[in-house]
């Protein structure tokens, strides 16, 4: 969806990045990375002998890479993309990767690096009026979605099988998108493949906070109307992630960060129904993500917000930090965040074990 906005590009290549942290406490250790940058894609992946590896891609043509647990950043280009908003970012270890541009018709791109980003490879573009990239999930290597906002009144899902080619899916069975509805880019996290089959992605716009579910690899959807906030063309769905059955979806207005009415929301069959949280998080959130042990991280422009709730419990936000972040990663316990202003932040796991232990009375309520 066209509402974000961007910054300029400065140069970085390979040095090392200065830490700073606020506090002792705090939910995040800031790595300033020198670009002035409005980073939107974050993807971290545990390699075979322990190590981090993490990408972040951004505005004017940004990506970065550290495989060393970002001790060292280098930069990477993209031939003739350097005006390109790389959205999203899919990594698999520190040679493989996917990478996401938004924009209207060809500005919108997928690329491929077989390489560590040495090379990129185009492999997919379009000119039809509505086309708009959004989002990207993968389930392994060769196996990926792509969200486009609606072309001729639907959303169109682009599918790979092989890691190379790239096509749409059936449309016949995908409900009519309304007048002004359409996804975010705001996170590359609109749309999640979850388990064996599922497929979600989260919608907004004016009168528009819809969840679409596929339970066959996007041969076919369903549509459920979700209580988020959904008042103007800033508003809806930002972000889905699954843990089980259960699925979350995230958003609000990003025009009102402050504003922590009807954010969060959750499902417990699959998205056939939706609820508010109990307890919402502490304003606009774009991004949320799953621990390994079901705790959900949700990240926006005024901060941070942890729930521990299990499956089928009432959701209780709680928030912890003001760090304006667009978008979060986790490897197991090893989380990653990217936001404006070049700002990549490292996940303070201790912080979060001891919330969980202050809060857990609280958080496990029975309804």
């Amino acid at each position: 969806m066209r509402v974000i906005g961007f910054t300029i590009l400065a140069a970085l290549l390979a040095v090392p990045v200065p830490t700073v942290v606020s506090a002792s406490d705090s939910w995040w250790t800031v790595q300033t990375t020198g670009l002035d940058s409005n980073l939107r894609g974050i993807s971290v992946i545990r390699a075979n002998d322990s190590r981090y590896i993490v990408w972040a891609s951004g505005s004017n043509g940004a990506i970065l890479r550290a495989i060393d647990g970002g001790k060292t950043w280098k930069q990477l280009t993209v031939t003739g993309g350097s005006d390109l908003d790389f959205r999203d970012i899919e990594a698999f270890d520190e040679h493989t990767a996917y990478v996401m541009s938004s924009g209207d018709g060809n500005k919108s791109r997928i690329y491929k690096t077989q390489d560590g980003g040495t090379t990129w490879k185009l492999q997919y573009s379009d000119v039809r009026p509505g086309f708009f990239l959004d989002s990207l999930a993968c389930d392994s290597k060769t196996h990926c979605f792509a969200l486009s906002d609606p072309v001729d009144g639907r959303f169109l899902i682009l599918s790979t099988k092989d890691g190379q080619h790239w096509k749409e899916t059936p449309r016949d069975k995908m409900p009519v998108a309304l007048s002004k509805e359409g996804a975010f880019a705001a996170s590359g996290t609109s749309i999640a493949v979850c388990g064996k089959g599922h497929v979600f992605f989260g919608t907004g716009g004016s009168g528009a906070a819809r969840i679409f579910h596929s339970a066959d690899l996007g041969q076919s959807w369903a549509v459920a109307e979700t209580p988020i906030a959904s008042s103007n063309s800033t508003s809806g769905v930002f972000s889905v992630a699954c843990r089980g059955s259960s699925v979350v979806a995230i958003g609000g207005d990003y025009k009102s960060p402050s504003d922590a009415n009807r954010v969060a929301a959750n499902s417990n069959d699959n998205g056939k129904t939706w609820r508010l949280a109990v307890q919402q998080p502490g304003g606009f959130r774009s991004a949320v993500s799953v621990l390994p042990d079901g705790s959900l991280v949700s990240v926006g422009t005024n901060g941070t917000d942890i729930a521990h709730a299990p499956v089928g419990e009432e959701m209780h936000w709680q928030h912890t930090d003001n760090l304006n972040l667009n978008a979060v990663s986790f490897a197991g316990t090893e989380g990653w965040a990217a936001g404006p202003k070049g700002t990549i932040a490292r996940f303070n796991d201790h912080a979060a074990n001891r919330t969980r232990k202050t809060n857990s009375a609280s958080s496990f309520e029975p309804r």
